[in-house]
């Protein structure tokens, strides 16, 4: 795992593998992270796949060491987790997932009991007290105890995002939805969310299973076919695709068509943000420029930050922030709780559509944002050539923004940006351009620009 722990979202790598994430790794890891949780109790929940339980096994083992208390959550949605934390009145929590990593992967996520993702600080002292030794610290003398799930959290959760919305113009719409849960945590708590709002539903990939067989489990417009076919069979208002643990979706509208996440966030922020003009909108560096036009249209600021939804939350949180998201698919709504939640962006979605003109549609909404044409891709890399690579970028690039890798300004609306992925070993090429044509000439360019440089 390098001279890291925490990357862009959590700690991740191959369970059981050497340089990965081993039980061994997250004993440790777990009594380095007790201090930050006081005298407990910590709440503790895992996704679907293989590593989920045992890692959640072995965290909570690790915290009953330390002396801190310890709730099971069981297999919930991270989002779900985290609501739970700080509706219940946890002093933190952890949720052992791998996101939308490939199912060889594992992982950790540590909630503050704020129910947010721990600040950038908090993840550095863990990280000094690991590579000092710190986790194979003493027994302070008395055992904490792991207790018994707490009752029907899935329904907590389930409530505090209907509570956010217009349940009743919802549900007097009519609406359906297609739920392509990707083999995820969603299909826990997504279907009943939909039956809390009045809104029929149908599910593809939706049963959990932990190698993620229908679609992997990061959602992309390219491996979302089956979605867009059963939205267009069915007839629904809208299709939601969700990430393995939950906290990210994107959408298809009414004729199959899949909306990026960059174009997902715009939908929701502009509709979110003309209901309450002079707030404060939160995004990336890699997300598109659009934003800036849609929060000027209600008298909203825009605060861009580093990638990573840590970067993300916390800033929302200094800036009492109504919206946050980024390009992947993940959306942070302020009242709800400063944290990505997929299930608060399709009920969010639903109430967009339940508010607008009868007969208004997914894709007439969407067609009526403004021109954005953003893209992604991906180069495999190993870390150690990353820091060389992103070097001779800069050099060719002078005056480019290098607060998180490089992103170059390439006139006429243009910009492409690099960096390490902080959850695969890769570098990450995004995009922004004036036509679809345009965007691909950039990608593939830089992306290939960055095969040559890794291949050297």
């Amino acid at each position: 795992m390098g001279g890291r722990l925490f990357g862009t979202n959590g700690i991740r790598g191959v369970f059981g593998a050497e340089g990965g994430l081993t039980l061994g790794t997250v004993h440790d890891v777990m009594l380095c992270a007790a201090p930050l949780f006081g005298g407990g109790p910590v709440l503790v929940g895992h996704d679907g796949r293989r590593s989920g339980a045992p890692v959640a096994a072995a965290a909570r083992a690790a915290l009953n060491f330390a002396g801190i208390g310890c709730d099971q959550a069981g297999l919930v949605p991270t989002p779900c987790l985290q609501h739970a934390v700080k509706r219940r009145g946890y002093a933190g929590g952890v949720m052992a997932t791998a996101s939308h990593n490939p199912p060889e992967y594992a992982g950790l996520k540590v909630v503050g009991p704020d129910g947010v993702e721990i600040a950038r600080a908090d993840e550095e002292r863990i990280e000094a007290a690991y590579f000092a030794g710190g986790g194979r610290g003493a027994h302070r003398g008395a055992w904490g105890r792991t207790g018994p799930s707490p009752p029907d959290i899935i329904g907590l959760y389930v409530d505090g995002i209907a509570s956010r919305v217009d349940r009743g113009a919802i549900a007097a719409r009519g609406l359906s939805v297609v739920i392509d849960a990707g083999n995820g945590a969603q299909a826990a708590a997504a279907p009943r969310l939909c039956r809390a709002l009045g809104c029929g539903s149908t599910a593809v990939n939706g049963n959990v299973e932990p190698d993620f067989p229908g679609r992997g489990p990061e959602p992309l417009p390219d491996n979302l076919g089956a979605l867009s076919d059963e939205v267009r069979y069915s007839g629904a208002d809208l299709g939601v695709a969700f990430d393995g643990d939950g906290d990210r979706s994107i959408f298809c509208d009414e004729r199959g068509r899949v909306l990026t996440g960059d174009r997902s966030a715009l939908l929701l922020s502009r509709f979110v943000l003309g209901r309450s003009p002079g707030s404060t909108a939160v995004t990336c560096l890699n997300s598109g420029s659009a934003i800036e036009g849609i929060a000027a249209a209600s008298g909203a600021g825009v605060a861009r930050t580093r990638v990573g939804s840590v970067e993300v939350s916390r800033r929302m949180i200094r800036e009492g922030a109504l919206v946050g998201f980024e390009e992947n698919g993940g959306f942070m709504y302020g009242p709800h709780g400063a944290s990505r939640d997929g299930g608060m962006a399709l009920a969010l979605a639903l109430h967009m559509l339940a508010s607008a003109p009868p007969g208004e549609t997914l894709s007439g909404l969407a067609g009526s944002l403004p021109p954005s044409f953003t893209g992604k891709a991906k180069v495999p890399c190993p870390p150690g050539d990353a820091a060389r690579v992103l070097a001779v970028l800069a050099a060719a690039h002078p005056g480019a923004d290098a607060t998180d890798g490089i992103r170059a300004e390439l006139g006429g609306g243009r910009w492409a940006m690099v960096r390490q992925s902080g959850t695969e070993p890769v570098l990450r090429v995004y995009a922004e351009a004036g036509s679809r044509g345009e965007l691909d000439a950039v990608l593939e360019e830089y992306a290939g620009a960055v095969r040559r440089l890794v291949a050297e």
